[in-house]
């Protein structure tokens, strides 16, 4: 298996690539049929609407897979919810993890009509990530601290060196990709507006 010196092993999904999340699995799927349930949706048109196979669906609520972020982020904007909805509480530390992209939950704020989750992330040389849309109001807010990142919308990338803040509306497709060959260190502030 893949390990990483900053967070030690990584599990991997039932497609082999690295599991989204050190979070248990079953707990993840309660959540998220939890929330399903009280929206009245059926299984089948939350996979439709999200854009997932209605099998992963399935073993992501019974807790038998472990979905990448991407997978999650799908999943949560159709729910019309932050990521922590499903994943446990911050003081676990809680790393999600997508194609290019690992981020460890630090902190979330809630204030009266903003939920804000701060990560701390880390997007590795190679291939870039490409992230599904969030729901509707949401904008992400990336400090980087080392290497040059290139994010932001699909169409219209934004790219920060160190030192550097980039933010985007990010209820589009969205992507990361470490320019050159060094690993990218920053902070990800994500700004969910409530309805």
């Amino acid at each position: 298996m893949p390990y990483s010196p900053a967070s030690g092993p990584l599990t991997a999904n039932a497609s082999g690539q690295p599991a989204a999340s050190d979070d248990d699995p079953a707990a993840i799927g309660r959540r998220v049929r939890a929330l399903r349930e009280a929206r009245g949706i059926s299984l089948s048109a939350l996979a439709r609407q999200a854009g997932v196979g209605k099998a992963t669906l399935s073993g992501l609520e019974n807790g038998t897979r472990n979905p990448t972020l991407e997978t999650l982020y799908a999943i949560t904007a159709q729910l019309g919810v932050p990521l922590t909805a499903v994943l446990s509480a911050p003081a676990s530390g809680a790393t999600v993890r997508g194609a290019a992209v690992s981020a460890t939950l630090l902190e979330v704020f809630e204030d009266s009509d903003v939920t804000y989750e701060l990560y701390r992330m880390r997007v590795a040389p190679g291939p870039g990530q490409l992230s599904p849309a969030h729901q509707a109001g949401v904008t992400e807010h990336v400090t980087v601290f080392t290497g040059v990142l290139r994010a932001g919308p699909v169409d219209a990338p934004l790219t920060a060196a160190a030192g550097g803040h980039l933010r985007w509306a990010s209820d589009v497709p969205h992507v990361y990709a470490a320019v050159g060959d060094e690993e990218v260190t920053a902070s990800l502030l994500l700004r969910y507006p409530r309805k």
